[in-house]
């Protein structure tokens, strides 16, 4: 017996396991005939939904071909998936199964829906890209089809919620049809009734609309009905909420989990914003590459959660500009948790669902311009590499960035970015490109002076500038923009590092590596210069030997050696240090560097002397 998969991977297998290595165009003639209401189509239909792109006469004999390729194949097979005739290709149904009879099976209502949920969330032909207008066209019938009959299990399934494990697999399957169709009403009323437990014998008919109602958890603010707070846009912007990890999976990771799913059906009450599957959220949580899969489902909206014994604690990110836009703490005190879960899934369903609402400006800004915003993500990832190469590759994404949109806020402040980095990494004091990042940095503020990046990059270059106070008063106000954005922390750190404040910079550059726990380099290079401006030196050392790429921080790390008499590690990063830069000048760079008070500048020189330089 052979056996047909459809679900995720497209893939036929014998009864051992065994693969059988048709042509993919086989495989997808095999589950074409198998979904369709007859076992045999004409040849003349197979080549056309196969080679649709190619000539008539083309298409028949690459059809002939691939057809005597199979035959050869099941040369030496008992069961022979296909009978072939001059006109005709039937498909042997006695011979082959599929996981496409979940959806023609009987059985208990439950237990079919939580069947048919299980199989769908794979994704149907899901490792394909459609070859033939024709192919795509019926891909998408298929989904369709499945979707529909999903929803109808759901209804089917309704009568029996009240047994056990039956609202779970109803919810599930409840928020898989939602993320497909957020408009979908009827279900979403099912969703929040059965997280109350109540009746649903007047549901089943479409007649109940519940609303969702929590109470905001900051002082002094009015309960907020959530699903008044924005009317949809077209396009309906997606959320991911991820499940939380722990460093030790206990009980109360599992208990951090199941609020999370509270979360998810409270949110599912919201109408501008599409909700992604548990499911998904799962596999996006566990993929190597997070950052590439979420790009690929188009979501705008991660919230990432990580349970520790301090509790709970969630932000808020805009994928676009990776932004920190909300962050919170919740304590998760297992002796109460179980009365409390619903109150701490409401207060931050609220504050949640009025964070994208007050986003929402900024993301249609992005989606209204693809090349504009495409050409600066591309810019963005390049900076997360502090090398000249890199920093001049994204400035040209930038520039055509703003090619696409002249008024693009976010590529200038780019742009801006893209100057300090090469003034940092060359060291070599050209003031004509603070000049430039500076301009663009105001050009940023202009088109959106309510953004705090802007505000951000002026701050970063009047530090480079020397205008030290400028560069603290342009971030404190970034940050009163932006109290989550890590980005933003950072830069205001670094600048508490050069006004002579090396506590408060260490302090500051703790909480944006908290917000931002896989911190880049530049956090732990900030965070090794005020711990070196502190005299707590082997600190210093432990932030640079953190950094994934070293390179920008060997002459801390050497002046950091140097001081605490280790002179073989001082010799070793002051060697690293000048085969980047083997014209560096330690009394021209001290010339340059920023530095509000002279013990500062007095105290780098001794480490740097010390060290060799």
């Amino acid at each position: 017996m052979l056996h047909l998969q459809t679900f995720g991977d497209l893939r036929l297998t014998e009864t051992n396991g065994e693969l059988v290595r048709y042509p993919i165009k086989g495989l997808l003639m095999m589950a074409h005939i198998y979904a369709g209401a007859s076992p045999e189509l004409s040849r003349y239909e197979l080549a056309q939904f196969l080679w649709s792109d190619v000539e008539p006469e083309l298409a028949r004999l690459n059809l002939r071909k691939m057809l005597s390729r199979i035959r050869e194949m099941d040369g030496g097979r008992a069961e022979i998936a296909f009978d072939f005739t001059a006109t005709t290709v039937r498909l042997n149904m006695q011979a082959v199964s599929s996981d496409l009879d979940v959806f023609r099976a009987g059985g208990a209502p439950l237990d079919r829906l939580q069947a048919i949920a299980e199989l769908a969330q794979r994704g149907f032909i899901g490792n394909i890209k459609p070859a033939t207008r024709p192919i795509d066209a019926w891909i998408r019938a298929q989904r369709d089809a499945q979707a529909l009959q999903l929803r109808q299990a759901l209804l089917e399934a309704l009568p029996e919620v009240q047994k056990p494990g039956a609202a779970r697999i109803i919810s599930s399957a409840a928020l898989q049809i939602l993320e497909r169709d957020p408009n979908d009403e009827q279900v979403r009323a099912l969703l929040h009734q059965i997280s109350r437990g109540s009746s649903f014998s007047r549901l089943a008919n479409g007649d109940s609309h519940p609303r969702v109602e929590g109470t905001r958890s900051e002082p002094g603010s009015q309960p907020t009905d959530i699903e008044s707070i924005s009317a949809p846009p077209l396009i309906l912007p997606r959320l991911v909420l991820l499940p939380p990890t722990a460093k030790h999976a206990d009980a109360g990771l599992a208990l951090a989990n199941a609020l999370i799913e509270d979360v998810t059906i409270e949110l599912c009450a919201l109408r501008n914003i599409s909700i992604v599957a548990p499911h998904t959220a799962g596999q996006i949580r566990r993929d190597s590459e997070k950052a590439a899969v979420v790009a690929r489902h188009s979501i705008a909206y991660l919230l990432d959660t990580r349970f520790s014994e301090e509790g709970l604690f969630a932000q808020l990110i805009y994928f676009p500009t990776d932004e920190i836009i909300w962050a919170n703490r919740f304590a998760m005190n297992p002796d109460i948790l179980p009365r409390q879960r619903r109150v701490i899934a409401q207060q931050l369903t609220v504050s949640v669902a009025r964070e994208l609402a007050e986003n929402e400006e900024e993301r249609l800004r992005f989606e209204a311009n693809p090349g504009a915003y495409h050409a600066y993500l591309v810019g963005s990832s390049l900076m997360s590499k502090l090398t000249l190469p890199h920093i001049r590759r994204a400035r040209k994404a930038f520039k055509q960035s703003l090619s696409h949109k002249a008024d693009f806020s976010a590529s200038f402040t780019g742009l801006a970015r893209t100057f300090t980095s090469e003034w940092l990494v060359t060291a070599q004091g050209n003031n004509e490109l603070l000049h430039l990042a500076e301009q663009n940095a105001l050009r940023a503020i202009e088109r959106d002076p309510a953004s705090a990046a802007g505000h951000r990059e002026l701050g970063v270059t009047k530090l480079y500038l020397g205008d030290v106070d400028a560069s603290v008063a342009s971030l404190h106000l970034a940050e009163e923009l932006s109290p989550h954005f890590a980005d933003v922390i950072y830069s205001h750190a670094d600048t508490l590092v050069h006004a002579s404040r090396p506590g408060d910079a260490l302090a500051k550059i703790r909480k944006a590596i908290s917000l931002n726990p896989l911190a880049p380099d530049a956090y732990l290079w900030c965070a090794a210069g005020a711990s070196f401006f502190l005299e707590q030196y082997e600190e210093a050392i432990a932030y640079v030997e953190a950094m994934k790429d070293k390179a920008p921080a060997h002459r801390i790390a050497a002046a950091s050696c140097a001081m605490i008499g280790d002179r073989k590690r001082a010799l070793f990063h002051r060697q690293r240090a000048e085969s980047i830069n083997p014209v560096f000048d330690v009394e021209k760079w001290l010339a340059i560097v920023p530095f509000k008070e002279h013990w500062q500048k007095e105290l780098y020189r001794e480490g740097l002397l010390k060290a060799g330089f």
